[in-house]
Formats: structure tokens, C-alpha cells, sequence
């Protein structure tokens, strides 16, 4: 479903991500997991098309993602070849990221209009669907700020669903919120996770989540997949030094693995 090849990314002098290669299956779970500013946010964003790669290529469904080809040669592609292949991607982000001055509906009916030209009672009734499969039915006109912060991720992870994508992308969803409300915007997940053959990619430093939800976890650190294996093998066998330290500060912090 995905395929990166080499890419590099540097904000500056800073180099986040130094020649990563990677694949994903489709329908596969996948958790990244690591330090800050070890990249795994960047790789997100780079696959959304939110921040541009300075080298190598990537592949979604076997088609470049921002390269496309010319009379048989790869040229950087054009902002329509973007749009396209950015509608095979959903994305929640930390910060929910929802329009204050529009309803609950309006926020998920939004996306499908514009992009896909759905007509308005047709988007509404998926967006009235999905709100129903997320617990939000009855907050349908309600706007973001009569909502808790759990309610307002769910209402992003809606949104996201509404364009009815093929990957989806996890960026610490659940780290603005308040402890007690994790839960509920973990137990979408998990239902997303078990009812959909969706790609999933999560950034989480939720590790007890992430051993429940993932197929496969990758470890980060400086840019570079240090260790990746199944969730047993990463959180209770680690083979690297760098995942064992990194595991233990997590554990010490009084986290679940």
C-alpha cells in the first residue's frame, strides 16, 4: 500500500530523516513509536503532502506520490496529481483541527462536497453515519466549543472517515487530552482497527494502546528505523540497546507496555 524509498527530509541544518525506506501492507496496522523529534510526526505529514520531501520517492497503490511521469521519465508532480493522491489519505491530528465557526456536521459534510462534489444530502447522511459510529449522533449541531476534547477527536476522526480513504493517519491523537478522556477516542480506534480493512499508521506514546492495535511496530530514533517487529517482540523482547533504554524511561514514567 506503501512504499518509501530513501527519503530524506532537513528543516534547516537539522536532519530529520536520513535515507528511510519502508513498507506498509495493505490493510496493516502499523505503530511508530519513539523519542521526540525522531521523525515519525515528519513521516506523517510527508505522506498528507503537508511538508515536501528533499529526496528519494514514495509510492501509495503503486502509483508515485510526488513524482509522476512524463514521456517515460519521473518530474516532480503537478498540484492536481497531489490533490488526487492526497484523497487516498485521511488524517487526525493532535490539536483536532476542527472549524470553530461550523457545526459538528458541517465539519464532516465539508470535505465530500468540495473535493468529491457530493451532493449535500447524500454527504450529510454518511456524516450523520459515521458521527453515529463515533457516539456523536446527538451532538450533530452542536459546535466545537460546547464539545470536550474527546469529543472533538472523535468529531476529526469523522471528518477523516468522510472521504471514505484507503490510509489512515494517527498523529498523537490522544496527547492534548485530558487523562480521562482518553479512553473514549481509543475505543473508536479499536473499532476502526477491528471493523475496517483500512492502512493505519498511529504516532503514539500510548504504548499499551499500541501493543492492542498494531500488526507491526516500527521504533524510531534520529530518522532512522532502529528496530521493528511484532508488538511482543518490541515491548517485551527488544533486541536494540536504544529500544530497551527508551522502554524502560517509558515504563519508569509509569506507562503500561
Amino acid at each position: 500500500m506503501i512504499k518509501i524509498d530513501a527519503i530524506s527530509k532537513s528543516f534547516g541544518a537539522f536532519k530529520v530523516l536520513d535515507g528511510l525506506s519502508m513498507q506498509v501492507m495493505p490493510g496493516e496496522k502499523l505503530a511508530l513509536i519513539g523519542p521526540s523529534g525522531s521523525g515519525k510526526t515528519t513521516i506523517l505529514r510527508i505522506l498528507m503532502t503537508l511538508e515536501r520531501i528533499d529526496g528519494g520517492h514514495i509510492e501509495i497503490e503503486g502509483e508515485q506520490l510526488y513524482h509522476m511521469e512524463r514521456e517515460g521519465v519521473l518530474v516532480p508532480a503537478s498540484e492536481r496529481h497531489l490533490a488526487r493522491m492526497r484523497q487516498k489519505i485521511g488524517m487526525v491530528f493532535q490539536l483536532f483541527n476542527l472549524f470553530p465557526h461550523k457545526c459538528v456536521l458541517d465539519n464532516v459534510t465539508l470535505a465530500p462536497m468540495l473535493t468529491k462534489g457530493m451532493p449535500r444530502a447524500a454527504a450529510e447522511k454518511r456524516a450523520m453515519e459515521l458521527l453515529d459510529m463515533v457516539g456523536l449522533a446527538d451532538k450533530a449541531k452542536a459546535m466545537p466549543a460546547q464539545l470536550s476534547g474527546g469529543q472533538k477527536q472523535r468529531v476529526a476522526i469523522a471528518r477523516a472517515l468522510a472521504l471514505s480513504p484507503k490510509i489512515m493517519l494517527f498523529d498523537e491523537v490522544t496527547s492534548a487530552l485530558d487523562p480521562e478522556l482518553v479512553g473514549e477516542v481509543l475505543n473508536v480506534m479499536r473499532k476502526l482497527a477491528a471493523e475496517t480493512d483500512m492502512t493505519m499508521l498511529l504516532v503514539t506514546h500510548e504504548m499499551g494502546f499500541a501493543h492492542d492495535f498494531a500488526d507491526r511496530v516500527l521504533f524510531f530514533d534520529r530518522g532512522k528505523i532502529v528496530e521493528e517487529g511484532k508488538p511482543d517482540d518490541i515491548f517485551r523482547h527488544p533486541k536494540e540497546e536504544r529500544t530497551q533504554s527508551f522502554l524502560k524511561k517509558i515504563i519508569a514514567a509509569g506507562h503500561r507496555v
